[in-house]
C-alpha cells in the first residue's frame, strides 16, 4: 500500500507555522532566518516534493482551471462561478473549485494544492497579499484575478467592476438627497471601494462612520448593529456587499430603524432578494457573471502573453430604500 503524499499543510503543522509562511519560504519570499531554516528542515524530513514548485515542468501538468472564491454560497460569487464554468465548458476545460473563506492561511493551502495537482491556469478572488501567489507564478501557471486585485502583483491581470465610478454615483445620489452623515459598512477585500468612498465624500468623511466587518454573517450583523446604536445621527449607509446589506437590513429591523424614513440604504450587488425587501433596496449592480466569463476568457487565451486587465461598468439601480434626509434619530 502506498503512503499518503506529504502536503504543504503537513509541513506547516510540523514546523509550527502557518501554511502561508511555508508557501513564502518555499517560493523564496520573506521570513526570518530561524523560520526559514525550520521550514526547510521539516520539508526535507517529510520529503515534501511539490510537483511543480521550482521545476516548472509544464508537461507534468494535468490541465484545467483552478477557481478560488471566498464563499460559493454568496449569490455574487455563485454568479461569478457560473460565468467561469460557462466559458470553461465551451472550451472543454475542467474546473477545480476551492473556497477560501477570505482566510489567507486557507488560501495559501489551496494554492499549494492546485500547484501540486498540476493545473494549468488559476482564476482567483484573492484574499491575501501578493507573496501568497508566488508559488503559482514560479510554477509558470497562467493567472487572472477576478473581482479584486492583489497588492504587489501588478503582473497578474484582473477583471474588475468599476468600483470607483459605482461608489461616486451612489454618493452623488445620496448627497443630492441632502445626506451628509453617510456611513460605510465594509468587509474583506474592499480597500478600493473604501478609498473611493473617502474620495467621493471628501471633507464630509467621518471616520467614525466607517465600520469594517469580517467575512461572516455574524460579524456583519454585529458591525451594522453597533454602527446604528452608537451613531443614531447617521442618515445614510453604503453597504459594500450583499452580505453587509443583508446585515444592515436585519439590524435596522431589530433596532426599529425605518428605511428610508430614518436611514437611506444603498448596497453593492443586485441580488434577487434586494427587490423583495420592504422597501426594495437601491443597489450598485455589478456584472458578476460577466466578470467570471471574461476572467476565464483571459486565462484561456493568454498563451504565454500577459493579457490586459478588464474594467466592467457598474449601474446604480434606484428603488425605494433611499429618500430625502430627515431628522436625526434619538439615541437608543
Amino acid at each position: 500500500m502506498s503512503m499518503r503524499r506529504t502536503t504543504i499543510k503537513d509541513v506547516a503543522e510540523a514546523a509550527r507555522v502557518g501554511v502561508a509562511t511555508v508557501s513564502r519560504v518555499l517560493s523564496g519570499g520573506s521570513a526570518s532566518p530561524e523560520t526559514r531554516e525550520r521550514v526547510l528542515t521539516v520539508a526535507a524530513q517529510l520529503d515534501y516534493r511539490p510537483s511543480a514548485l521550482g521545476r516548472n515542468l509544464r508537461q507534468q501538468r494535468s490541465g484545467g482551471i483552478g477557481l478560488l472564491l471566498p464563499d460559493i454560497t454568496d449569490t455574487f460569487y455563485g454568479r461569478l462561478a457560473d460565468g467561469v464554468l460557462a466559458c470553461a465548458r465551451s472550451a472543454g476545460e475542467p474546473v477545480i473549485l476551492g473556497t477560501t473563506g477570505d482566510d489567507e492561511e486557507r488560501e495559501a493551502e489551496l494554492i499549494g494544492m492546485l500547484v501540486e495537482q498540476g493545473v494549468d491556469r488559476v482564476i482567483a478572488v484573492p484574499s491575501g497579499d501578493g507573496e501568497i501567489w508566488a508559488p503559482t507564478l514560479r510554477a509558470g501557471l497562467t493567472m487572472v484575478f477576478a473581482h479584486r486585485s492583489s497588492g504587489g502583483r501588478d503582473e497578474v491581470p484582473a477583471v474588475l467592476a468599476d468600483d470607483r465610478a459605482g461608489v461616486r454615483t451612489a454618493i452623488d445620489y445620496l448627497t443630492g438627497l441632502g445626506h451628509r452623515r453617510i456611513a460605510y459598512l465594509g468587509g474583506p477585500g474592499q480597500s478600493q471601494r473604501l478609498t473611493a468612498f473617502r474620495q467621493a465624500l471628501g471633507p464630509l468623511v467621518d471616520e467614525e462612520l466607517i465600520v469594517l466587518a469580517r467575512g461572516t454573517r455574524d460579524s456583519a450583523y454585529a458591525a451594522a448593529a453597533g454602527l446604528f446604536q452608537h451613531r443614531p445621527d447617521l442618515t445614510a449607509v453604503l453597504a459594500g456587499g450583499n452580505l453587509l446589506g443583508e446585515a444592515a437590513v436585519l439590524a435596522a429591523r431589530e433596532l426599529d430603524v425605518r428605511v428610508p424614513r430614518d436611514m437611506s440604504l444603498v448596497m453593492f450587488d443586485d441580488v434577487p432578494w434586494a427587490e423583495l425587501c420592504s422597501p426594495p433596496l437601491t443597489v450598485i449592480a455589478q456584472p458578476a457573471r460577466d466578470i467570471g466569463y471574461r476572467a476565464a476568457e483571459l486565462v484561456l487565451r493568454a498563451g504565454g502573453r500577459r493579457p490586459r486587465g478588464v474594467l466592467l461598468p457598474t449601474e446604480l439601480i434606484v428603488r425605494g430604500s433611499c429618500g430625502p434626509r430627515g431628522s436625526s434619530r434619538s439615541p437608543r
